[in-house]
């Protein structure tokens, strides 16, 4: 059986709706951030030394990492499902997009929600102004540029294509599906910038296997 050791509000919400796609029987084992420092428990370091979600059992198999799991899950159940052909355009741009998630789009957001919390965290109030300053500096000089420029690059191919691997559903979309849902709940995605982003994650929380995956991980604020 496999057992998907499951966060709150956290990446390991997609392995969920990747087990409802492939139709396969699974266990939650449920872990709840800390409330001061939403960080995960330290409970998840006895399952990986990392103490991070997504992790999943499989047997005696543990796996960590999204886009690991996700080829692991993949390979390994529902490659005639979730994956494209071999050596087809399809599944180069499959290729990419499972990569790209984390590679490119999530450091740019992570710095975002990062200045964020600076800029709202607890200073003494005699430099609290400076720290906001070079936040909002660093925000507008390099970490906004950035985001603008991906969410483009996003926004121009879905406006080209339905899912990230061509016309066909993949492991792609559960992968790339987390940064943006995450970017339109929390304002930095809006229908009138990107539409095709919008547009996109609406089709992704459309879909029945996600709708299952919401039942079972519980309270998601991004859907």
């Amino acid at each position: 059986m496999i057992v998907v050791h499951h966060l709150n509000n956290s990446r390991s919400q997609r392995v969920l709706w990747m087990l409802e796609e492939l139709g396969l029987p699974y266990e939650v084992k449920r872990y709840e951030r800390d409330p001061n420092t939403s960080l995960a428990p330290q409970s998840l370091k006895k399952i990986h030394p990392l103490g991070k979600a997504p992790v999943i059992t499989d047997g005696d198999i543990t796996v960590a990492e999204s886009g690991a799991i996700i080829e692991y899950l993949v390979h390994t159940y529902g490659s005639d499902k979730l994956l494209p052909p071999p050596n087809t355009p399809a599944y180069r741009d499959y290729t990419y997009w499972l990569h790209y998630a984390e590679g490119s789009l999530m450091p740019p957001l992570l710095l975002r929600l990062v200045f964020e919390k600076v800029k709202s965290g607890p200073v003494p109030f005699f430099v609290k102004p400076v720290v906001r300053m070079i936040a909002d500096k660093t925000t507008q000089a390099f970490i906004g540029p950035q985001i603008k420029t991906h969410m483009s690059f996003v926004d121009d191919h879905l406006r080209q294509h339905e899912w990230f691997a061509g016309d066909a559903f993949s492991g792609a979309d559960i992968q790339m599906s987390f940064p943006l849902e995450a970017s339109v709940a929390r304002g930095a995605v809006t229908e009138q910038q990107y539409p095709n982003i919008v547009a996109y994650v609406k089709r992704v929380q459309a879909r029945p296997a996600y709708r299952r995956a919401l039942e079972k991980g519980g309270a998601y604020d991004y859907a």
